[in-house]
């Protein structure tokens, strides 16, 4: 039997956790969401006035970016107060 035809070593369930939390749907949102969002508050802020007031003298980038991080941080924060549970494999 040459060494590609043995099995994979067993995966301890530390390791299955972390690798299902890492790739945690409600994290990648939350994290593109918050950044995303940081992007249009800094626009928001430093844009020129006239696109500032396009939106019937609404800052919408600014308005827009600030709904955005709370909406991602929230994400983030159920994210990392309840973990991804990996079920028994049998």
């Amino acid at each position: 039997m040459s060494s590609s035809d043995a099995p994979p070593p067993p995966v301890d369930r530390a390791t299955q956790r972390r690798a299902a939390n890492r790739f945690d749907i409600r994290r990648l949102i939350g994290g593109l969401l918050t950044l995303y969002g940081i992007v249009l508050v800094v626009v928001g802020i430093v844009g020129s006035h006239h696109v500032k007031t396009k939106a019937a003298g609404i800052n919408i980038n600014l308005w827009a970016g600030l709904g955005m991080i709370v909406v991602g941080a929230l994400l983030l924060f159920w994210a990392f107060t309840r973990p991804t549970e990996v079920p028994d494999a049998g």
